[in-house]
């Protein structure tokens, strides 16, 4: 007997029409080479799971913009790989302040992508971090990007923007200076940072295990 395996671009189908256990099916056909792949990056298992789940709920939200002429496959690669920037450059954000910013600390030094319940006071206070950077003069922004959010050696910043290393170095700890006086000026009082309760959203168990 002849059993027909339905085709990726059939699952997706059935999920828009509104089968939820088409896309289950679709998450059991996909995690686990995802999740390798996710982790060649982000080279940690625990954040590796993070983030396929994250690519997997990007991936339910972004279904209608699925083209079924394409394969599956690429296009989860590309919003997993999305989904990895995103979190190195969150990362490179918050590890930018730790040093500099007392309370910013505790706030900020999180997990490095923001979970889909992430509060709306942490993507605050992230908001203003970046907004805190986005104001800084050119002379010290450009090499604090350079080093910190890129990963450039101050050398390698220094020849792109044909400063010295020293340069380079004096402009980053400015920069770093200046954004913590930003941050702690702009803080808004405690009373003001108390989260919401999580919105819904689907609910993904572990690797093994997909459910709703």
């Amino acid at each position: 007997m002849n059993i027909s395996v339905p085709s990726d671009a059939a699952l997706v189908a059935a999920t828009l029409a509104g089968d939820e256990s088409a896309f289950t099916a679709l998450v059991g056909r996909h995690k686990r080479w995802l999740y390798r792949y996710i982790l060649r990056y982000v080279r940690n298992e625990t954040e590796a799971q993070d983030v396929l789940q994250e690519s997997l709920i990007a991936a339910w939200r972004a279904l209608k913009r699925y083209d079924p002429d394409r394969p599956l496959e690429f296009w989860l690669r590309r919003i997993a790989l999305n989904k990895c920037r995103d979190r190195a450059r969150r990362q490179a954000v918050r590890r930018i302040l730790l040093p500099w910013s007392g309370k910013a600390r505790e706030v900020l030094a999180v997990d490095p992508a923001p979970p889909a319940d992430e509060s709306l006071a942490e993507r605050e206070e992230l908001k203003r971090a970046r907004d805190a950077i986005d104001a800084l003069p050119g002379r010290f922004r450009d090499p604090l990007i350079l080093t910190a959010i890129e990963g450039l050696s101050h050398a390698e910043a220094a020849e792109i923007l044909g400063l010295t290393s020293k340069a380079v170095e004096g402009a980053v700890y400015r920069a770093k200076k200046q954004l913590s006086e930003t941050l702690k000026r702009e803080r808004p009082p405690a009373a003001s940072r108390r989260p919401p309760p999580p919105a819904a959203k689907p609910i993904f168990c572990p690797i093994d295990s997909i459910t709703w």
